[in-house]
């Protein structure tokens, strides 16, 4: 076990944070990401709690002493056992640990976990007083509007409530409902209409709760948007596809933007590093795909380090010196004619 405890109080800064995204949200991406902004709050992909129990404790928990402030999302409804992983959890020096009550696919519907929780509101209060009897750090639940019969605000309100009373005050609302039957977790990320009005209520009626909005926030206007009516935004897919808006993000603590090409020279290092630690580059090198988003060469970047074109540390260097000069091409050519 790792010795990676940090005394960071995650409650007393802007509550801004990655969204637990399976085969997304791994340490390389991690660390990669904690490159834009020291104070974004990261989560792991959802652990279950046999994955830690009977499976390989060490490479499930295990992370970069860099990544902090960064919470474990737990997947289980045994609450003996959610316990013993959140005591796990804390004693690796993870800052918080989150309850998934919200992912909707077979795989964990199957095994009571994710949003088929939502309709058993009292097992999910027992869990988390176990859990929170654990630890001293926070337990947290991230949970949908709504599934299947069980779509209306007051039900919503109900499950909340429920789970508030055992102490629990952190709640992360995707504002979707989930339909566990039909619908793909790909459609359940898609398909049913955003009802951000039903997180704002939420806010309003429990003010004392700490309430965070999630789901379909792609720009730094939107977060502000929400911000006016809940305590914090968590962003999904944009931040892995867009990454760079983790740094545009950094203008609610007032940071200076950081530089591509300074975020690639510290990424080097440790890319370097995992590879000697026999990690597969192209393992790595997917996650920094969308580095240079909408910008010139953004498209051969992509292609140089996509589908394990990269072969050898060189090639990450190349690719960077070639779009290095893409980017410088087209500043010459723009200020060129603006001079003529």
């Amino acid at each position: 076990m790792t010795d990676l405890k940090q005394n960071v109080d995650i409650s007393k800064l802007p509550r801004i944070s990655v969204a637990p995204m399976m085969d997304w949200t791994t340490k390389d991406y991690r660390f990669f990401a904690r490159l834009f902004n020291p104070h974004i709050i990261l989560y792991t992909e959802m652990v279950t709690t046999g994955a830690i129990l009977f499976g390989d404790a060490k490479r499930h928990l295990n992370f970069n002493q860099e990544e902090h402030p960064i919470v474990l999302q737990l997947g289980g409804s045994n609450p003996q056992d959610l316990a013993t992983c959140s005591k796990m959890a804390q004693d690796w020096g993870y800052n918080e640990i989150n309850l998934n009550v919200g992912c909707p696919s077979d795989r964990v519907q199957n095994n009571k976990i994710g949003a088929c929780l939502m309709a058993e509101p009292d097992l999910v209060s027992e869990c988390i007083a176990e859990m929170q009897h654990a630890v001293d750090i926070p337990v947290t639940v991230k949970h949908r509007i709504g599934i299947d019969d069980m779509q209306s605000y007051e039900e919503m309100l109900h499950f909340v409530d429920t789970v508030a009373k055992t102490g629990c005050k952190n709640f992360i609302v995707h504002a979707r409902i989930a339909l566990l039957q039909g619908l793909s977790p790909k459609e359940n990320r898609e398909v049913p209409p955003l009802r951000y009005e039903d997180v704002y209520r939420l806010k309003q009626d429990r003010p004392h709760l700490l309430i965070e909005l999630n789901g379909g926030v792609k720009t730094v206007a939107e977060t502000l948007k929400h911000l006016e009516h809940v305590d914090g935004v968590m962003i999904g897919r944009e931040a892995y596809h867009h990454p760079y808006l983790l740094a545009e993000l950094g203008q609610l603590w007032n940071l200076d933007m950081p530089n591509r090409f300074e975020i690639m020279q510290q990424m080097l290092p440790y890319i370097a590093r995992r590879m000697e630690e026999g990690a597969p580059l192209s393992v790595i090198t997917r996650h920094i795909l969308g580095l240079f988003q909408n910008l010139p060469g953004a498209r051969k970047w992509r292609q140089a380090l996509s589908g394990g074109n990269a072969k050898t540390f060189a090639d990450v260097e190349n690719a960077i010196a070639n779009i290095q000069a893409a980017m410088q091409r087209t500043e010459d050519y723009i200020q060129q004619h603006q001079v003529n």
